[in-house]
Parts: structure tokens; sequence; C-alpha cells
């Protein structure tokens, strides 16, 4: 099968791990063409030309937002995605069961199949594990500030996210879906797709990447006391506290608020300005999952 290798050689900020990955790639598959990223954007690019050329599977090693990148990429195409996890939460990865530890992803991959996946929207733009409004955009929007440093990795992460679940003040929200008009302040509205922002954090443990619908989670404004008691549960497969979060499946929705809208998608902060339309492409990406998913 003709493949194509695209690197991010600093993905979870581990900036000596590329030709490292570059090795374990071509002893796995030899005849392999590929490329490091060099700039944000790069892998779109990578993988675009790649899809051009002819190549039945691009892999990519990287973080979600690499991920993300390649993935745009391959949507309504026949060239499928594999997935060597190498960013700091590898969230999607964890939902689909690759092995973490990248010589087992690149083995596994030689015997994945392809598994046709939905894909989500937001204002046009594609996510394949979760966007969301509230307090966990505003986390990767002060990260992303925080790594233009070049500081990157999972303990800055938590450690902006404790600051803001103290300063964190939440916007109403209307949002219509399923044919109905509600009005919330969430601490943090979801979208799933997959089950989980990464390090098992399980945001939507009962989503699903392949069944139509996106998993739509509120978690609710409650106090620090409740969130703090519901943490744990978060690392669970089936227990949600009910008065903390709300679950709905949909197949899009609409968010509206006077002025800017913080949102991510797959972890990468966006802005908008007063509405916000989710929406969903069934089984629109083709992907690799391991043997036995």
């Amino acid at each position: 099968m003709k493949t194509f290798v695209i690197i991010n050689p600093v993905s979870g900020g581990k900036r000596q791990d590329g030709e490292t990955l570059a090795r374990a790639a071509r002893i796995n598959f030899p005849q392999a063409d590929g490329a490091f990223t060099k700039y944000a954007g790069h892998a779109t690019e990578l993988a675009a030309q790649a899809v051009k050329d002819g190549y039945e599977q691009i892999l990519v090693a990287g973080g979600d937002g690499t991920i993300n990148e390649t993935a745009k990429a391959l949507v309504g195409t026949r060239t499928a995605l594999g997935i060597v996890p190498k960013g700091s939460g590898n969230g999607l990865a964890r939902a689909l069961g690759i092995p973490l530890p990248y010589e087992q992803a690149w083995t596994a991959l030689q015997k994945a199949r392809p598994l046709s996946c939905d894909v989500g929207q937001a204002n046009g733009e594609y996510f394949f594990n979760l966007a969301g409004v509230g307090i966990e955009a505003q986390i990767a929007k002060d990260f992303a500030e925080y790594g233009k440093n070049g500081k990157r990795g999972r303990w800055p992460y938590f450690k902006l996210g404790a600051k803001e679940v103290f300063s964190y003040r939440p916007k109403t929200l209307r949002v219509q879906y399923n044919g109905k008009d509600e009005i919330l302040t969430p601490l943090t509205l979801v979208f799933a797709n997959g089950t989980q922002y990464g390090s098992n954090f399980k945001i939507a443990p009962q989503a699903e990447i392949t069944d139509g619908k996106l998993d739509m989670v509120e978690v609710q404004n409650v106090s620090k006391w409740k969130l703090a008691l519901a943490a744990p549960t978060f690392f669970s497969d089936t227990f949600r506290p009910i008065e903390v979060t709300r679950t709905h499946k949909t197949t899009g929705a609409v968010i509206s608020c006077e002025g800017e809208i913080v949102y991510h998608l797959d972890g990468e902060p966006k802005v908008t300005q007063n509405r916000l339309e989710i929406s969903l492409l069934p089984h629109a990406l083709q992907l690799l999952v391991p043997h036995g998913y």
C-alpha cells in the first residue's frame, strides 16, 4: 500500500524525538515516503499533496493539533489516516485504543483496518475529537499564548487550568439543538465525537465516532466543591454526577451570544463573534484503527 508519513518533531514538547520517530517509521514501513512538519499548517499542505499524488494511507506522528491538520486534507477522500500519538494528551488516540508507546503504535498500524468515521464542523472548520465553548476553550487559548515561549507539555496545561477554575466567569449562551431553544450559562459546553480530552479524562464516555451523532455535554456552573467531588468520575466509563453534567445526542447546534465567542477545535483555540454553528459530516473520514477495535 502506498504510504506517506508525516512527523511533527516538536509534538509534546520533545524536540529530540523527530529522528527517533522517523527511524521507527522506516523499520515498520520501509517503502514509505515522508516529511517533517516545519510550521503551523504544514501538515495540511503535506497531506493534501500526498492525496493528489495517490497515496492510499497517510500516517501522522504528533499531537491532536497535528492530527487535526492532517485529517483536514483527507475528509471526503479514500485516503486513510493512521495515528502515532505524540502529544500531551492524545485524546483521539486513546479513544481509539491506539497504543501510546510509539514503537507499538507503528507496529499496530501495520495490521490496522480503515473505519469510516464522523467529522464535526464548527463554523465550517473540521474537528475530529472534541470542540468546545467555555473554560476549556479559554484554557486552550491561554495555553497557546503560553506555548509561544516554547513551553508546552502536560504540567503547564494543568497549571493554567487550575488558575482558570478559580477566575473564569461563564458567559450566558443561547443554544439551539434538537428543536430546542435554551439559555445556558455553562462552565463548558462540549461537542464530542470522541470520548476524551486525553490523559483518560473522559468528558463523553458514551460518544461513538461512527454513530452519526455528537454528544453535547454541558458541564454546569456549580460550586467549586461540587466540581472537586465530581472530578474523579470523569475518569470513569459510566458514572456521571447528574447535578454537574447534562448530555444530549445531536447532529448539530447553533450557539449565540453578544460579542466574542472563544472556542476550540481539537484543542486549538479559535475566536468568532456572536454565533457559532456546530454540524456533523457522517462517515466522512477513513481512520485506521487497531485490530479488534
